[in-house]
């Protein structure tokens, strides 16, 4: 049974949103962030190990450990990407459990698919938009979404999306770049815009999607905001986790 919504509070053409520091149309955005992931594709995962030195593994343990998933039991990863979360949790779940890799990006996902056949892990995959997921309500014990929610163009419908596809009990989580304690500001915004689109050529070949990278952070909500948002979503009990100064937060919410 899919019990979808209908998408009638999607923006129509002609409205604006943010792509980093741009001001697009909302279907320019789609597109021009679907054009990002294709182009670092290939070597996505090596940036991440490079431009985090390999903090964004401890960053995805860390949300594991906080998801209070147990052996069997269902897991929706969602922007899951090269799959980094979505391996995780199959060792947690175990034989008896499921997990669901989704993405709306072909070459991400398909990237995450072979990466977990590689590794001996069969996991079903989906390309979908986390702003009209294909499942039912109320399935999964965990909806999880990995550095992915910023580059969503309406952040509280997919919120509300993957809320709606959690049993009574079940657990939203967000992972996700945050606002860095002040005193750092001045030396990250410095590794941010200086740095990180120089690693981005030398590593991927692509100076230009690190840089929206770097101004997308920017524009995604604060530790506050993002809280309140997974509120008006239907969460409770919403609390976050600053990681690493803020440059990462944790955000973990309830459906009862």
């Amino acid at each position: 049974m899919d019990s979808r919504k209908p998408a009638s509070d999607k923006a129509s053409s002609d409205k604006t949103t943010d792509f980093g520091f741009q001001q697009v149309g909302e279907q320019e955005k789609a597109k021009k962030v679907a054009g990002v992931f294709r182009s670092v594709a290939d070597r996505y995962d090596v940036m991440n190990d490079v431009m985090s030195a390999g903090l964004h593994r401890v960053w995805k343990r860390f949300a594991i450990e906080m998801s209070g998933v147990r052996p069997g039991g269902r897991v929706l990863d969602v922007a899951g990407g090269t799959g980094d979360l979505s391996a995780l949790m199959r060792t947690r779940v175990g034989d008896g459990g499921e997990v669901w890799l989704t993405d709306i990006n072909g070459a991400m996902l398909a990237r995450g698919r072979d990466r977990l056949l590689d590794e001996g892990k069969l996991l079903p995959t989906v390309q979908c938009d986390a702003e009209r997921l294909p499942f039912p309500d109320g399935h999964f014990d965990c909806a999880i979404v990995g550095f992915g929610l910023r580059n969503m163009t309406h952040k509280e419908v997919a919120l509300a999306e993957m809320y709606r596809t959690l049993r009574a009990g079940g657990r939203l989580l967000v992972l996700e770049f945050s606002r860095i304690w002040s005193p750092l500001k001045p030396l990250y915004d410095a590794y941010s815009f200086k740095v990180l689109p120089v690693l981005g050529k030398l590593i991927a070949g692509d100076a230009d999607s690190y840089r929206y990278l770097a101004e997308s952070i920017r524009k995604h909500p604060g530790q506050e905001e993002l809280k309140q948002m997974m509120e008006r979503a239907g969460c409770e009990r919403v609390q976050y986790y600053n990681l690493s100064g803020g440059v990462v937060a944790l955000h973990v919410g309830y459906k009862f």
